[in-house]
């Protein structure tokens, strides 16, 4: 059996255990929190007391509308922008976006980034205490993506914001940016929608379930339940991350940029060494496993799972004709997890006049929308100024 990938956060040397993401009484960097009490969830069930993290940035004005809401990816959070430090071990996502002058001035708008609900840098998820004092784990309900959205708004009405000129999100955060002015028609002027979908197909479902399998395979997944075992399931979350990730770049950059070469100084014609690809995603599986948690990945996992905006609301027209807000829909034209028919039909069905198509051209697959800065950062500037 392979080495089992190994934690390097300090959270991990001083507890002992090899749960990743940040916990109760390690460094909180720039995160602040609110606590928004029981959330009723859609599936049935409440969760009893609810903690969300999140870091700001900029002033809010009197009348409450000048903010704007950025929406993480699966394994994302509310470091949006900003260095690394101290119980946070990761430069912001999009680094560069948010500050005076810059994409989103901040000389003239809010913003917000929250940690998602099930999520594990500080807003209640598995690894979070119980009422009875103990990790969630296994006991942690199901959750939606409707419940997260849920969960920003309760956020809003604490932080005193009263209508977002802008919610924007890619992937999993996309789901989000579309669900919000359909539950909250009155409190979103303009959603910016990257590289996601009206609903989880098929294929995206299948592609989850070796992820999710992976995770439960692993014998130190206890159920759930490895919290406080000392270890956690690692092999199956690096696993998981593998897999994903291949997913969420093109075949062309991989192709032009890997090709079939050894990794430097190993043989993988029968000497055991590895290709330069699989090197590749050994480095994005040890990075997720000292920052994440494997509990977080299967909850979050789920809840995309889960998204389908006709659900209960007469299906994808139906839903989409409440939206009173701009929707700036992007696609990556490599993107092959998210590919551009799905912004295609979001377009179609979305309100004639309250919504605009750009596909992005980029090499880099499904991940264009992070690491394109600049093209995102213009159609995001672009898309407060039309507002």
């Amino acid at each position: 059996m392979a080495d089992r990938p190994t934690y390097n956060s300090p959270n991990a040397v001083r507890r002992g255990t090899h749960v990743g993401g940040w916990r109760e009484g390690d460094p909180v960097a720039a995160r602040k929190f609110v606590d928004i009490g029981a959330v009723e969830l859609e599936r049935g069930g409440v969760l009893p007391s609810v903690r969300v993290a999140y870091e700001s940035w900029g002033t809010l004005n009197a009348a409450g509308d000048n903010a704007v809401l950025i929406e993480h990816a699966l394994t994302g959070d509310a470091h949006v922008d900003g260095p690394a430090a101290e119980g946070q071990p990761t430069p912001g996502w999009w680094d560069g976006l948010i500050g005076p002058g810059r994409y989103l001035d901040t000389d003239k708008w809010y913003v917000v980034a929250s940690n998602v609900l099930g999520g594990c840098q500080g807003t209640t998820g598995p690894s979070s205490p119980a009422p009875d004092g103990t990790p969630w784990g296994s006991r942690f309900p199901f959750i939606t993506i409707r419940d997260q959205v849920r969960v920003e708004a309760l956020l809003a009405d604490q932080l005193r914001i009263t209508k977002f000129a802008a919610v924007v999100g890619g992937s999993m955060g996309g789901m989000r940016a579309i669900e919000w002015p359909i539950m909250y028609p009155d409190r979103v002027q303009s959603s910016v929608i990257l590289a996601s979908t009206a609903y989880a197909t098929s294929d995206q479902i299948a592609w989850c379930a070796p992820q999710i399998a992976a995770i439960k395979s692993d014998p130190l997944w206890c159920g759930g339940d490895y919290y406080e075992s000392g270890d956690a399931p690692t092999v199956g979350l690096g696993i998981a991350r593998s897999i994903a990730h291949v997913t969420y770049r093109s075949e062309y950059e991989l192709a032009t940029r890997f090709g079939r070469e050894a990794q430097p100084g190993e043989d993988p014609l029968g000497g055991g060494g590895r290709y330069a690809i699989e090197s590749y995603l050994d480095h994005h599986r040890d990075k997720l496993v000292g920052r994440f948690d494997a509990g977080s990945y299967v909850v979050l996992t789920e809840s995309m799972n889960s998204h389908d905006i006709g659900r209960g609301r007469g299906g994808l027209a139906a839903a989409l004709a409440k939206v009173t807000a701009q929707l700036h829909i992007v696609a990556v034209n490599t993107d092959r997890l998210y590919p551009v028919r799905l912004s295609e039909e979001l377009a179609k069905f979305a309100p004639k006049g309250k919504n605009d198509l750009t596909i992005l051209d980029s090499p880099y697959g499904h991940d264009g929308f992070l690491i394109e800065l600049d093209m995102i950062g213009a159609i995001i500037k672009n898309a407060l100024g039309a507002d």
